[in-house]
Parts: C-alpha cells; sequence; structure tokens
C-alpha cells in the first residue's frame, strides 16, 4: 500500500516525524455538537477541549489524510492533531509495544489491515464506544461497537492500456486465470500482486479469494505459470504497470489505483463481476487512551456524513456510508457491480488465518502452488 509517510512536501516536515496539524482559529472557540447527537455530547467536547490534542497511528497515507484533517481542525481548533503514517505491520507492532510497555501510544488506531485490527479489538486493546453515527453504517462494519469500518475500497484488476487491449482484461476470475494459462508468453514475469508474507491487506484478500472462488488453487498454479511479481507496496505495482514492466496486477486496491488512473493515461482500472472484495479501513479507540473524547471526536467526524463526504471526495477512499454521494462511495460502486460486491466484514472471521498453523499452512500451499 501507499504507507511510506509520504507526508506531503507542502508541510516541509521530515519523514521520520508524525504530521501535527492545528486550526488557526482561536483555541477557545467553542464548538456545537453536530445536530442529532445526544444532548450531552457538549460535555465531550469540552473535555477534547481540555485535553488538547490527538494521537492517531494510521495506515491512511498523510496526503490522503490531509483534507480530513484539516477540517476536523476546523471544526474543534483546540485540538491538535497528531497524525502518524505507517505500514500496517509497524502500526500494529508499535502500538502493542508501546501498550505494553504502559507509555505514550495512539489513542486511535486506523487500519486498512482488517485482521489485525479485529486482532487487537478482540484482545481487550480497543474500547467499547456506541457511535452517534453507527446507526448509519452497515451492519458488517461494526463490531461490537467497539470497531467500525470506514471506507468501501474495492480490489481491484490493474493494467498498462497501452499493452494491454481492453478485449483481454477479465471480468471474473475464471477469466483471469484463462489469461494467464492461454497467453503464458504474453505474461511471463509481467504480472503482479501484493507479497503475502510481507502484506497483510494482501494476505487478508487472499484469503477471502480462497472462500469465494472455487478454482482458487488453478488461478494460483497459473500464476506461478507466469512468474508473478510481488510487491509490498501499492505504489511499487502501479509504477511498474505504468512503465511496462508489469502488464497486469491483481487485488491492487481500486482507490489508489483510480487516482493514479486520473492523472496517468497508462492505467487502466477493472473491477470483477463474479466477485469483487471490498476492504474497509477499520478504526477503534485505545482502550486506555490519554485523549479519550478528543479520540470519540476523530471518530465520530471520520463516520459522520461531513466526513464521509471528504472521504469520499477529497480523499477518494469510497465512502462507506450510503447517503454519501458522488463516484468514490459505496452507493455509486453499488450501482456498477451490484451483489458482486463482496466486503470483508468486520468481524472475528478475519481472525482465522491469524491462526499461526493456518496462516503457515496457506503461505506453504501457495508457495507451492505458485512454485516457478
Amino acid at each position: 500500500m501507499l504507507h511510506q509517510r509520504r507526508l506531503s512536501l507542502a508541510l516541509g516536515l521530515a519523514l521520520a516525524l508524525p504530521v501535527t496539524f492545528s486550526s488557526v482559529a482561536h483555541a477557545d472557540t467553542p464548538a456545537a455538537a453536530p445536530a442529532g447527537y445526544p444532548a450531552d455530547y457538549a460535555k465531550v467536547i469540552e473535555g477534547a477541549r481540555k485535553e488538547g490534542k490527538i494521537v492517531i497511528y494510521s495506515t491512511t497515507d498523510s496526503k490522503a489524510a490531509e483534507s480530513l484533517i484539516k477540517d476536523f481542525s476546523a471544526l474543534y481548533p483546540a485540538v491538535k492533531v497528531e497524525y502518524n503514517d505507517m505500514n500496517s505491520t509497524e502500526a500494529y507492532n508499535r502500538f502493542i509495544s508501546e501498550a505494553a510497555a504502559g507509555g505514550a501510544t495512539a489513542d486511535v488506531m486506523w487500519s486498512a489491515s482488517m485482521d489485525l485490527q479485529v486482532k487487537l479489538a478482540a484482545e481487550g486493546y480497543a474500547m467499547s464506544y456506541k457511535s452517534p453515527e453507527a446507526s448509519h453504517l452497515p451492519g458488517w462494519a461494526n463490531w461490537k461497537d467497539t470497531a467500525y469500518g470506514t471506507t468501501f475500497e474495492p480490489a481491484a484488476i490493474v493494467y498498462n492500456k497501452r499493452l494491454v487491449p481492453e478485449s483481454e482484461v477479465p471480468t471474473t476470475h475464471a477469466e483471469f486465470t484463462q489469461l494467464l494459462t492461454s497467453k503464458q508468453d504474453k505474461f511471463k514475469t509481467k504480472v503482479t500482486t501484493y507479497d503475502i508474507e510481507k502484506s497483510g491487506v494482501g494476505f487478508s484478500l487472499m484469503t477471502y479469494d480462497l472462500k469465494y472462488n472455487p478454482q482458487f488453487w488453478d488461478f494460483a498454479k497459473a500464476m506461478g505459470g507466469v512468474s508473478a511479481r510481488v510487491q509490498s507496496s501499492t505504489g511499487t505495482m502501479l509504477e511498474r504497470i505504468s512503465s511496462g514492466e508489469n502488464l497486469i496486477g491483481y487485488n491492487i486496491l481500486g482507490p489508489y489505483a483510480l487516482v493514479r488512473a486520473k492523472k496517468d493515461p497508462s492505467i487502466g482500472v477493472a473491477f470483477t463481476k463474479d466477485y469483487n472484495l471490498v476492504l474497509s479501513r477499520v478504526i477503534f479507540i485505545n482502550k486506555a487512551a490519554k485523549n479519550v473524547n478528543a479520540a470519540k471526536l476523530w471518530v465520530d467526524y471520520i463516520l459522520s456524513k461531513r466526513g464521509q463526504t471528504i472521504i469520499a471526495n477529497d480523499a477518494q477512499l469510497f465512502a462507506i456510508r450510503g447517503d454519501v454521494t458522488g463516484a468514490t462511495t459505496s452507493a455509486e460502486l453499488s450501482k456498477q457491480l451490484g451483489s458482486a460486491l463482496k466486503p470483508m466484514p468486520v468481524s472475528t472471521e478475519l481472525l482465522e488465518y491469524l491462526d499461526q498453523k493456518k496462516r503457515l499452512d496457506f503461505l506453504k500451499q501457495w508457495k507451492d502452488a505458485t512454485r516457478k
């Protein structure tokens, strides 16, 4: 994923440092509770004002999150946002090690690695908090009012439009397997996907493919037949597809691919009609958060129609709420793909392949099937 701490150059900050945003508005400016919220929500806002800060560990790029942070800071100018952008494994390991040591750590965890987020929540690291916005989410995106899905991000097939004609682009998983087996010479070393040993997102997507694709292992063998190249970064895959070093990529996160395609005429993006996996970035509040009120404000904002509208139209990560309009929304994607969309639920179902034996067995079977 694009998790390489790509901090916006406009911020003028070194890569190793967190991004801290604050509004130019006066810190004592009162903020009213959003319409429809409980009457006592003013206490949360006042508590956050006194805390004056929120620390977020996230896998969402600083550039993608920048508009969200600035808008949040305009709403709650007394709360400085310390935003730490890192990859999913780093975020998980840093959080648990800091929590174990009893030191300062994140108030909010927001990650695309759904399984690791639910694992932390299930192990008691997450605070139970019923957001006033919870009723606006689909049922599969809420785990015990503790961990929430925030986006609706389709996995995509990405291809080089100059070198792969539209007639060759698969519309189903069976067609993808057929393409690789029937045109091995053309696609030899020219296919890319996530390195599922290094990418938590890639691993989760592939294990869910196993659930939905009855010919999954035929697909794996086809990937091996063309000596598919694996990467841990979405950015690297998109660069190589654009240059022609690779011709086609599988299970690439759709939002990043679509953003790249808008400015890169070489990039084509397609979705599958038999089934299309959907990932959601999971958010939760640290049960031991130092800035618990500010954390509540952030979670509620991200789930709100206002925050979701920015997620769709500025961050372009696909809003999960059905009442948000725009091209990058669950509503618009549902019009295109309907029942083919298969969201990965925010539930302990995600933990199946985190079991060490199951994980190792799957990786071994994958390696055996894809062996060149």
